[in-house]
């Protein structure tokens, strides 16, 4: 064998075990800030310089350190570093998509639509992100999600999905991010739901995601409500927030609502504002799994709030107020004048318990278990009241305006109040032991949790709340037994 044949050889083993494919990388990971040293080209042009003077001895050993390189740590520290390992997802309406690898480094960071490029937008677009721990880009997307009022209202709810090959990985992450996102909205006072889901790598749905421009978590949510009614379009429900396609799920997907763009503008036109020349802002929220699925559109018309409900499905405006600018003058500035705010009574807490106390004839030293809670009821504000008094339970709803008892209610104990010893009590410990036995959850795996000792129907019991992989679970415990006597779970909303 010639020279020039070894070489040739040696030259067809470096192309095949170690190939220059750092412009593929390249384009996986996005423009790099920093500077690139091309290792794969430096390699192989420093061997194309010295090949001519290189002895055999020499070029076998370059061959086999190459190969042994290449098929064996070379190659591992590639996987490790540049393979995608799990996609991450985070969906609202915006779909923003995180490619990370196996040690949880964020390789690339995109928007998926028009919205999450407006959030990314102070991150260059997500690039900021790029090389980050996979925690630490999560909590800057969700605190962007949150700036930007995507997460504000009781009915938001965002969803995070994970795909992975790796089923145990895949399980993993989705517990590690769902606990994360949650922990900030807490922090935040964001009463947005967390929905989770993990599910293998899929080409065909990736696909179906891209060409509609959302992720594929989002993807396959659309896929599980068109799997209820097959007559509903995926381009039409991949327009949809996550809170309206898992509300339509919810219901059985009847049909398709109109979207929340929809019903603002027949709310606004109802209202005699679509077409003026008025200063407008607008809150929509959507109630689809309601009896009746409808919106919730809040419009603000020359400082002075509208609400209106406007049906999910056929957009007809069921309540509001019509052509409100009719109703108000202009002023000889031409301005609207603003309307003088109602003034609302309110008695107090203290006031509502004094009364409801003097109804049952007892003084609040002599009562046990006291608890006072304001609440609106039939366009109403009412002070809800319970407590117990000797051997009775007695339950008061008292007008917050003017102090009146709209409702009371007694009933017997059929245990001793706890408070004279009487009784035997498990304690919160073992109430919140029995109810996670119950659901087969590890304590670690749960966020939400409360604990509260209550009567109801005559004993004392534990009120157990948590949330786990989405769900809500809610128990209620004998405080004597530790026997569950009622629990549900529901998805998280």
């Amino acid at each position: 064998m010639t020279d020039r044949d070894l070489e040739q050889k040696l030259q067809d083993a470096l192309e095949h075990t170690a190939p220059d494919d750092f412009g593929d990388v390249l384009s996986r990971r996005g423009t790099e800030k920093r500077n690139v040293i091309h290792m794969t080209n430096m390699t192989a042009n420093t061997c194309e310089k010295k090949k001519r003077s290189w002895p055999r001895g020499l070029i076998a050993a370059c061959l086999t350190l190459a190969l042994l390189g290449a098929g064996t740590g070379g190659g591992m520290w590639y996987r490790a570093n540049w393979s995608v390992a799990s996609i991450i997802s985070l969906d609202v309406n915006p779909s923003i998509e995180l490619q990370v690898n196996q040690n949880e480094k964020v390789l690339s960071c995109t928007a998926r639509n028009e919205d999450a490029a407006t959030v990314l937008s102070d991150m260059d677009g997500g690039q900021d992100l790029e090389g980050t721990k996979l925690d630490v880009a999560v909590n800057a997307i969700v605190g962007a999600l949150v700036r930007h009022g995507y997460l504000d209202s009781l009915s938001s709810a965002i969803l995070i999905s994970v795909e992975d090959n790796n089923t145990s990985r895949a399980a993993q992450l989705q517990q590690q991010i769902t606990a994360t996102v949650d922990g900030i909205l807490q922090t935040s006072s964001s009463q947005a739901a967390v929905y989770s889901q993990n599910m293998a790598m899929n080409a065909g749905l990736d696909a179906q995601a891209r060409a509609n421009n959302i992720s594929s978590g989002k993807a396959a949510l659309v896929n599980q409500v068109i799997a209820l009614n097959r007559s509903l379009k995926f381009e039409e429900l991949a327009k949809l927030s996550v809170e309206e396609l898992r509300d339509l799920m919810e219901i059985g997907a009847p049909g398709m609502p109109i979207g929340r763009e929809a019903a603002v503008s027949n709310a606004r036109n109802y209202a005699g504002t679509l077409t003026q020349n008025a200063d407008v802002l607008k809150e929509v929220d959507s109630d689809l799994d309601d009896a009746l699925p409808h919106y919730e559109v809040e419009l603000i018309i020359s400082g002075r709030e509208y609400d209106y409900k406007v049906d999910a499905f056929t957009g007809e405006v069921l309540s509001g107020t019509a052509d409100v600018l009719e109703t108000l003058s202009p002023t000889p500035s031409g301005s609207l004048p603003v309307p003088p705010q109602p003034v609302v009574t309110d008695i107090g807490q203290d006031a509502a318990k004094a009364a409801a106390l003097a109804h049952a004839g007892a003084a609040e030293n002599n009562v046990t278990w006291l608890k006072v809670q304001k609440d609106w009821d039939d366009g109403r504000t009412e002070y809800e009241l319970e407590f117990i008094y000797g051997s009775t339970e007695y339950e008061y709803t008292i007008d917050a305006a003017n102090g009146t008892i709209l409702k009371y209610e007694t009933e017997k104990l059929r245990q001793p109040d706890p408070s004279s010893g009487g009784t035997t009590d498990i304690g919160q410990d073992a109430a919140k032991a029995a109810a996670l036995a119950h659901a087969g959850i590890a304590e670690s795996q749960i966020t939400h949790l409360e604990v509260e000792q209550d009567w109801d129907d005559g004993r004392l019991e534990y009120e157990v709340e948590f949330k786990s992989g989405g769900y809500e679970y809610e128990y209620t415990i004998d405080a004597a037994t530790g026997a569950v006597l009622e629990h549900e779970k529901d998805w998280d909303d």
